[in-house]
Parts: structure tokens; C-alpha cells; sequence
């Protein structure tokens, strides 16, 4: 094998081989290709919308599939990331032009309401664009890593983390929802049109950001390629498995679990940044504990140990709750919960597992068909000349010639 085929593999198979990026190369024509040209411009305002939450899923591949960490509280991150583009947001809409007519004009309009005569010192950052985008990657980090340090490095993990991660969103949720005055409330921050002077709310701005926010995923979705394989990968797989001989053999289990959750919740805080901007505003509704137990069941519809599936299933589940919901509003609640547990008990490797188990099979076939050897020659078929040719009086012409 040559020097350039053996740089080839390596490099691809950091990314888990060539199989792994031809899928993510499929999962791109489809979303930057297909979708584009087959939908109109509200369904690829409605598709964007369930892209963003591809990337929570695929987070949870990482904490939940292959960390073992279940996390029912991604809506916290999701919703910090959204929060801080919708204050960026907000903030361009409130310049002192636009609020004349308020009493304290150069404020959201919510804080005027709730007699708020300045603007709190944690939304003076979000004036600025690329501290918005800085913030909105280290916040949930920092937040993420608070939370893995006090749990992780006390071996708090199962069901208790769950359970933990859980009623940190509930407290999330009634925060944002007290401080009125500062969050916007229980309708949040609405009214979102400019992004640095430019307007999202037209058809042309819908696509940019659709295929900014396509792009962005298939990034993400290298990136946690590109962690699985690495050797943090190989200790997340050997830590949910045997957790107690890593710790024996020397590795910081606690570190490398705090290393994944705070990776986790960065991929949320992206997806929550792409839903502010596609829908136009950001509520604490999206960070509470249905809506996180919602993210979980996209990553286990499309298969917890696949980041390519946990993205279609995140697709998928948000396409049939728009379907289902616009017909029967209150069923679908019932539904989403029936379909977890029907995952769960029967398919616990979710979409990615069935395609495994049936589509895998069918497609070694099909290669086996077009890579089939010819047969071999029998033992008495006849030589060809040339090889008669090298025989002469028991000795072949290689031996002769080595004896010269």
C-alpha cells in the first residue's frame, strides 16, 4: 500500500472511515440540495426549524448514547443559546429611534413596560455581534461545566443526574418567567426583524439562514465524529461499559464526563442560536422539561449510538408533530410518549439500528456481486505455456538465474 493511501485512511478514519463521511455526505445533499428544491419557503422556514434541534440531539448522542450520561435538562443550554442571540436581537430593535415613544427610549419595550429606567448590566455584552457569538459558545459551557463539576467529581451519575439535570430546568423555567422584567417573561423575546440592520423576515434571508444553519450542523456533526474516534471516544465507550476499571486504570472518569456534557450543551447552544433566528423569537417554553425530554426522544428515535440518525430523528419526529398536531392537536402529547416507549422497549437503537440490522446486509450483497472473484483454475487444468515454460529438467529459470 502506498504512502498517500495509508495519509488517505488515517485521515478518514478519524472521522470514523469512509462509511461514516459518506453518510454525512448524503445527510448534506439532502439538506443543502434536496430540501432546497422540492420545498417552498415556508416549509424550508419549518425544516430549518427542525434542523436546530439536530443538533441537540446529536449532543446527546455524545453525553447520553455513548457517555451513558442521560440529561433531561438540554433545553437549559438550548434555551441560553437562544436567549443570547435573541438579546443581541432585541437590543438592535430597541435603538432610541425605534423607542421613541417609550419613556425610557434605547430599551427592549418589556423593560419599559415593567418600569425598568436602564438597561441591566447583563445585556450591555450583547450590543456587540461577535461577543454575542462568544457568549453564546462559553456561557452554556461554563454552565455546563458548573454542573458536571458538582455532580461528576462526586460520582453523581444514573438517574440521579437525570433527575438533577431535570429540576434545574423546572428552576431555569420559573426564573425566566419571574424576572419579567429583565427575560421578557412567559412570552419571552418576541418581536425579532434585523440582524446587524439586515432583515430576517425575508424570503431571500429564510434561505441564507436554512443553509447557514444546514452548514453549521454537518460541521457539528464532524465534529462529534471526530470526538468518538479520537481517544476521548474510546474512553467514553470503555467508561459507560466498565466505568469502575477506567477509573483503575488511571483516567479521570469525572474529567472526561464533564468534557462531554460541556460538549454536549455548546451543540445545544448552537441549535438554540439557528431556532432564534429562523423563528424570530425565544421563550423560557423552550427550556423547560417537556421540551428537553422532547430532544431526548428525537436522539432515540433516531438511534443514541448514531449522530447521523439522532439528525433524522430529530427531522422526522418534529416533521410528524406538525403533521399530526395541525390535525390532532391533542393527541400528539399522547402520541410522542407512546412512540419513546415503543422505541425503548422494541427498537433500542432507534432508526439507525433497523438500518443496520436490514439495510447493512442488502448492501454487502450488492457489493459482493460486483466484487466477486472469478472462479479459481482446477488442480488438473492444463498450464498455460508460460508457465510449462519455466520448468526445464526440474529446475525453474528464477532458480537458474539466482545460481548465476
Amino acid at each position: 500500500m502506498s504512502t498517500q493511501s495509508v495519509v488517505k485512511a488515517s485521515w478518514m478514519d478519524k472521522f470514523g472511515g469512509r462509511g461514516k463521511l459518506i453518510q454525512i455526505l448524503i445527510i448534506a445533499i439532502l439538506i443543502l440540495g434536496v430540501l432546497p428544491m422540492v420545498a417552498d419557503i415556508f416549509r424550508l422556514n419549518l425544516y430549518g426549524k427542525y434542523l436546530t434541534y439536530a443538533f441537540v440531539a446529536a449532543g446527546l448522542v455524545l453525553c447520553w448514547g455513548y457517555g451513558g450520561i442521560l440529561s433531561l435538562g438540554q433545553g437549559i443550554f438550548f434555551g441560553l443559546g437562544g436567549y443570547g442571540m435573541a438579546m443581541f436581537l432585541k437590543l438592535e430593535a430597541s435603538s432610541p429611534e425605534n423607542t421613541a415613544i417609550q419613556s425610557t427610549p434605547g430599551i427592549p419595550d418589556f423593560m419599559d413596560w415593567n418600569q425598568i429606567t436602564e438597561l441591566p448590566w447583563f445585556w450591555e455584552p450583547f450590543h456587540s455581534f461577535p461577543l454575542t457569538i462568544l457568549l453564546i459558545l462559553t456561557v452554556p459551557a461554563f454552565f455546563a461545566f458548573v454542573i458536571g463539576y458538582a455532580m461528576f467529581k462526586r460520582r453523581v451519575g444514573g438517574v440521579y443526574f437525570a433527575i438533577i439535570t431535570q429540576a434545574i430546568a423546572s428552576i431555569m423555567t420559573i426564573l425566566i418567567i419571574g424576572q419579567q422584567g429583565y427575560t421578557g417573561g412567559i412570552n419571552g423575546i418576541t418581536d425579532l426583524r434585523t440582524l446587524m440592520g439586515w432583515s430576517i423576515q425575508t424570503d431571500f434571508a429564510q434561505y441564507v439562514l436554512y443553509f447557514a444553519c444546514g452548514i453549521a450542523l454537518i460541521l457539528c456533526l464532524l465534529v462529534g465524529q471526530y470526538i468518538l474516534n479520537s481517544r476521548y471516544g474510546q474512553l467514553l465507550i470503555a467508561m459507560r461499559d466498565q466505568e469502575d476499571r477506567v477509573r483503575f486504570s488511571g483516567y479521570d472518569v469525572a474529567n472526561i464526563k464533564i468534557f462531554v456534557f460541556v460538549a454536549a450543551s455548546v451543540f445545544s447552544a448552537i441549535g438554540g442560536a439557528f431556532f432564534t433566528l429562523q423563528v424570530g423569537f425565544m421563550s423560557p417554553s423552550f427550556v423547560g422539561t417537556v421540551a428537553s425530554i422532547e430532544m431526548v426522544i428525537f436522539c432515540a428515535v433516531g438511534g443514541r449510538l448514531s449522530l447521523i440518525g439522532a439528525a433524522y430523528g430529530a427531522f422526522l419526529v418534529n416533521l410528524a408533530k406538525s403533521s399530526l398536531s395541525e390535525s390532532f392537536p391533542q393527541l400528539w402529547v399522547v402520541a410522542m410518549g407512546a412512540l419513546f416507549i415503543a422505541v425503548v422497549m422494541l427498537f433500542p437503537r432507534g432508526l439507525a439500528g433497523l438500518v443496520s440490522d436490514y439495510a447493512t446486509p442488502v448492501r454487502d450483497r450488492l457489493l459482493g456481486l460486483f466484487n466477486r472473484k472469478p472462479p479459481a483454475p482446477k488442480a488438473d487444468a492444463p498450464k498455460p505455456e508460460s508457465a510449462r515454460l519455466q520448468k526445464r529438467d526440474g529446475v525453474s529459470i528464477g532458480s537458474a538465474q539466482e545460481t548465476h
